[in-house]
């Protein structure tokens, strides 16, 4: 598999990644052991108590056979045996004197969801690792549950050739559902959507292409999660964000939405005093699934008629457009059923008066249209569109118009995409029957308003309403001429907002050349969400162009590696940015300021930068050239994960560019050698700024001390 430049700075930590196959302790579970399902729950624990095999019931339904972390609160299922058909209550697996080991029914009927080994069983036993397993008296492993995954791997476990994860249905219903995650025989590793409910496989929407060298799958206790070739060497990374099995417990599980995750949750938690904890999310693949899956087949991320979109927190949302509701409430991805009559398709009763269209920027069903126009006038896209009975939304984008029909798939909302979706819907206060009468009672209405139009009265306020009218957007595009920034899919902020939201710029995070950034709480119906608001204080020319340059720059972007743009405000002189908030604040401080922090996570911070650096470089759009890669611009969440910041002097390059010709930009120290020869710039000014801050990584320490005097 060939590896890009940003690609290889993951490449030169590898050597840190130890793999870890120090034996388990176990208890026995000796013949004639047995548990039944009901209320009481008795179980099977590992040593150490971390993990359970037994019943967990599951409202409503009944009970599921299966291994759960059970030192926290929240008893995360990782394995079950019988997800597909819940057992009732009474059911009991059995460890039988003859070394049968059968789960069966409160009437004795046997039930075999998974191949349990029906004889020569001596003994089981619930391993500290998660894994159950079943040992002849020689100890030799008969069956163990790490050789039969369902959606979760944990460390420790090999994902072998052929072995496949398949997502739940949801949250609360763990019956296999819509996705699977493989490593295929041929050594290419895999989440498809499954051809649900078959268990055949339909679109790969993520893939190594490591055909004919991927051999393994590894879990190891540094908490990596990494594709090898049988000789042993990495070909690709899963999860490379390091966390150490001796402070957290870690899963990987392929959840109901498609997207592998890569979860931590401190072991310190069990002796936090009862403080609420959570399992938080270390990785992620594929980083945006909503534009990953265009099946021709299927209904792509989301159901049919829905779109899906990211949210802040990089959790994919399916919804549905204005006019439509979700067919069932309790499956998010169940599709919408549009809530009025469809169009009639006679000829002389089209009903063009009773629908209009609502328009969706930045949104696209892709694989639904059924014809396309070129070089056409958006007002000519909605016509056509009208008329005809068959569609459903019409996509416009950049001078062209596609039809799309019933029903739509692969929804999808990006500010990537571009354009608009014109949804077309009936009026609200129109009839949903056609009647006979209708050309009578049009006419009617059309000579009513002749007469109405012909009277002086209304032409006078006709006139008054139409200057009020222009007036009132002139004087808004005078206002905030960045209001229609073409391909934002963002909130526009008043300043007042802003400004109570910062309880009038108080609390101060930091500041720039150009800029300071407050703290800010921002309320929408009761929920607050801590923010960072930063404001440009330098009104020059230069500082519009930097506020600009942000805005474009980063409303294109979406990834779990750069600080999420949640909005702006333009209000005559006054420019600010609305960012999510960082609680650790910078990597400078981080790294500088305070005690040398651990080895691992200063290694996963190197890891989350590259992987920022590259999706700026070979996954968005249009290439962005950070131009100020530095430690100042690298900021910290709660979890230590680190997000690219400070887009101000960012360069977007046309689709057709690899480099530009610009002024010197960026921090002295950072600055790649090619800036100073007049030469044009390419994506490798950010790879060596990078090379300089894995240097200071990896030593704690400044490469540059501006106050440090020079020796003459």
């Amino acid at each position: 598999m060939a590896f890009s430049v940003s690609s290889i700075m993951l490449f030169a930590l590898l050597f840190l990644l130890p793999l870890s196959a120090t034996g388990q302790p176990y208890t026995n579970v000796t013949l004639g052991s047995s548990i039944t399902a009901n209320k009481a729950i008795s179980s099977w624990l590992s040593p150490s108590g971390e993990f359970a095999f037994s019943f967990q019931q599951i409202i409503p339904g009944g009970y599921l056979l299966a291994i759960w972390f059970n030192r926290i609160p929240e008893r995360t299922i990782v394995w079950s045996a019988n997800r597909d058909n819940l057992v009732q209550e009474g059911s009991k697996v059995q460890l039988f004197a003859d070394g049968r080991f059968e789960l069966i029914d409160p009437r004795g009927q046997r039930i075999l969801p998974v191949a349990l080994p029906r004889a020569g069983v001596a003994y089981g036993a619930m391993l500290d690792t998660g894994n159950f397993v079943l040992a002849n008296k020689n100890s030799v492993v008969l069956w163990q549950s790490f050789d039969e995954p369902t959606d979760t791997l944990l460390p420790t476990q090999i994902l072998k050739k052929g072995d496949i994860l398949i997502s739940s249905f949801s949250q609360t219903n763990h019956s296999r559902g819509r996705f699977l995650f493989t490593l295929q025989p041929d050594g290419n590793l895999l989440s498809y959507t499954r051809n649900f409910p078959m268990d055949g496989s339909r679109f790969a929407y993520w893939s190594t292409q490591t055909m004919g060298t991927g051999f393994q799958v590894i879990f190891n206790q540094s908490g990596y999660i990494f594709l090898v070739a049988e000789n042993g060497s990495v070909l690709n990374f899963v999860s490379s964000n390091a966390a150490l099995t001796s402070q957290f417990y870690q899963r990987a599980i392929l959840e109901y939405d498609g997207v592998l995750r890569h979860y931590v949750y401190p072991k310190s938690a069990n002796s936090a005093g009862g403080r609420a904890m959570a399992w938080s999310t270390m990785d992620f693949i594929p980083s945006n699934i909503c534009l990953r899956i265009e099946e021709n087949t299927g209904s792509g991320a989301c159901g049919f008629n829905s779109f899906c979109y990211m949210r802040t927190d990089q959790i994919p949302v399916c919804d549905c457009p204005t006019g439509y509701s979700v067919i069932d409430p309790n499956d998010r991805m169940s599709g919408c059923k549009p809530n009025f009559a469809p169009q009639n398709c006679d000829e002389e009763a089209l009903e063009t008066d009773l629908f209009s269209f609502y328009d969706m920027p930045n949104t696209d069903w892709p694989a639904s249209d059924y014809a396309d126009f070129e070089q056409v006038t958006e007002d000519w896209c909605r016509q056509i569109c009208l008329i005809d009975c068959f569609c459903a939304v019409a996509i416009y984008r950049d001078g062209n118009c596609s039809k799309r029909r019933y029903p739509l798939s692969n929804g999808m909302v990006d500010s990537g995409i571009g354009g608009k979706a014109l949804i077309k819907i009936r009026n609200t206060n129109s009839t949903v029957q056609y009647s006979g009468s209708k050309k009578s009672n049009r006419s009617t209405l059309i000579i009513i308003g002749s007469v109405f139009l012909g009277s002086s009265v209304f032409l006078n306020l006709f006139v008054l309403l139409l200057y009020a009218f222009c007036f009132n957007r002139q004087k808004s595009k005078t206002l905030h001429p960045y209001k229609d920034l073409p391909g934002l899919n963002i909130r526009r902020f008043s300043f007042k907002e802003l400004q109570g939201a910062t309880d009038g710029f108080k609390e101060e995070l930091g500041r720039g050349a150009c800029s300071i950034v407050y703290k800010g709480i921002l309320k929408n119906d009761n929920i607050e969400t801590v923010a960072a608001v930063k404001k440009l204080n330098k009104m020059a020319t230069e500082g519009e162009q930097e506020f600009k340059a942000e805005v474009s720059s980063i409303s294109r972007t979406n990834h779990k590696n750069l600080v999420q743009l949640l909005g702006y405000c333009d209000e005559g002189q006054n420019w600010l940015l609305v960012y999510e908030y960082m609680s650790d604040g910078s990597l400078a401080n981080f790294l500088f300021e305070n005690s040398r922090p651990n080895w691992y996570k200063r290694m996963q911070i190197a890891f989350a930068t590259a992987r920022g650096i590259c999706y700026l470089h070979e996954e968005c759009n249009n290439q962005i050239i950070h131009c100020d890669i530095k430690p100042q611009n690298v900021l910290l969440d709660k979890s230590f994960m680190a997000k690219i910041s400070d887009f101000g002097l960012a360069k977007l390059l046309k689709p057709d560019q690899s480099r530009t010709t610009t002024g010197i930009r960026g921090t002295k120290g950072y600055v790649a050698p090619e800036w100073f020869r007049n030469m044009p710039i390419t994506a490798k000014v950010d790879v060596y700024s990078f090379g300089i801050l894995l240097l200071e990584l990896i030593c704690c320490r400044r490469n540059y001390e501006p106050n440090v005097e020079v020796e003459t």
